[in-house]
């Protein structure tokens, strides 16, 4: 990636992470937090990983609601980043905190048992 599309990402998550805070009002967008944005190099698309706590139903929940207010958000990051072309929000459950968990619980569970 180049230093351009690093830092358009980089804009972008900042301003993601202060709308999911404070702007989104749905109730589906509960515990989300967004974990990284990457933009492809033409600026046209942004794929935005992210990340909830709970349950199945909760990460389906939360995904709806983020796509729901892709246009939104979307709208805010044209307002604030003043670009040409405001890549287009496509959002991705990141499960990699979740899998890291799992790891961790079973390797105190193998310590536990040596």
């Amino acid at each position: 990636m180049s230093r351009r599309t690093d830092k358009v990402a980089s804009l972008i998550h900042i301003k993601l992470g202060e709308l999911v805070t404070t702007k989104l009002k749905d109730p589906r967008i509960g515990f989300v937090t967004i974990t990284r944005v990457a933009v492809t190099p033409d600026l046209k698309e942004a794929r935005v990983y992210y990340s909830v706590l709970g349950q199945e139903k909760e990460k389906s929940d939360a995904g709806r609601g983020l796509e729901h207010a892709a246009g939104f958000m979307q709208h805010e990051i044209a307002d604030d980043l003043k670009l040409r072309f405001t890549p287009k929000l496509t959002f991705h459950l990141d499960e990699s905190l979740e899998e890291s968990l799992k790891i961790q619980k079973i390797l105190r569970e193998l310590e536990k048992e040596s």
